[in-house]
């Protein structure tokens, strides 16, 4: 997707969202006076999307040199750097509902899977402060991490259908009730979503949950379409490599836990952008026997 169209799709929603959404902030007696910005919020959001889809590291340098050197024609009013970061915060609700905007279709498979967001080197957990009061410890198959968790659900075809940031010490198990509601059909995840009373919770959902066991367990018979696609797992773990290697979204030179949250945000959203996903490449008739198969 080019800039252009980026900023067109940005723009449609927010002349959408943002008079509902400044009603209900008048109706709860919540919102303040704002002062107006050269840069409107559309343009913000696309600003800060189009990081995550550039092959810059670090948005300071691509604000710099890529926006303020040859994005004066598509953006004209544009800020001064600290004033830009300043106003970063003001996307948070607009790009949680966009994002939300941007979900994929359930098709009756889904995988599920979590990933560290680390946010310090392990020496510098005593001494960090930026996120001191949400982040937590937490181990992974790669080792202990300081900071969060990201779990996500997708479809066969790499579109997101849910996800939680949770801090880095909470069970894989417990947000997936809540990811998974609404969703219907076959649930593949790995041997850390093993629970007899999950797979109860989210059978009487309509979703079955397949897992692998563990060594220590009865292994029990599988039909085979089931077997192939547990094996077909390993797609989740390529989105989340490419959401850490390519769209960026883990780094430890956050300064705000909001810009954080921003940061991971418009990370997905440039995902969901992506014009080509990893995907199982299933066809409707495939699908059908699939999620009808006993």
């Amino acid at each position: 997707m080019s800039l252009e169209d980026l900023f067109c799709d940005v723009d449609d929603f927010c002349q959408a969202f943002l008079p509902s959404w400044h009603r209900q902030l008048l109706t709860e007696g919540t919102r303040q006076r704002r002062r107006t910005s050269r840069l409107s919020l559309s343009e913000i959001m696309t600003i800060l999307i189009h990081f995550h889809q550039s092959h810059y590291r670090n948005f300071k340098a691509f604000y710099l040199w890529q926006v303020c050197g040859h994005g004066r024609r598509e953006f004209p009013n544009l800020l001064s750097y600290h004033r830009f970061v300043a106003l970063i915060p003001t996307a948070l609700m607009p790009l949680c509902i966009y994002l939300h905007t941007r979900r994929g279709q359930n098709t009756g498979i889904a995988l599920i899977d979590s990933t560290s967001l680390v946010v310090c080197h392990n020496r510098r957990i005593h001494s960090h402060k930026v996120f001191k009061q949400v982040a937590r410890r937490g181990k992974t198959s790669m080792g202990w991490f300081y900071g969060f968790k990201l779990h996500l659900v997708v479809n066969d075809g790499g579109e997101l259908l849910a996800f939680r940031i949770t801090p880095g010490h909470v069970d894989d198990r417990q947000p997936l009730p809540e990811l998974t509601q609404g969703l219907t059909g076959k649930l593949f995840g790995d041997r850390g979503y093993l629970s007899q009373q999950l797979f109860r919770t989210l059978w009487d959902q309509g979703l079955q949950l397949i897992t692998k066991v563990r060594r220590n367990m009865h292994n029990k018979l599988m039909p085979l379409f089931d077997k192939l696609l547990l094996r077909k797992r390993g797609l989740i773990e390529t989105i989340n490599d490419q959401l850490k290697n390519i769209q960026q979204i883990e780094h430890s030179r956050h300064r705000s836990v909001v810009n954080a949250m921003v940061n991971v945000l418009a990370a997905l959203t440039a995902y969901t952008h992506q014009p080509r996903k990893p995907s199982l490449n299933l066809s409707r008739n495939d699908l059908k026997l699939l999620t009808c198969h006993p």
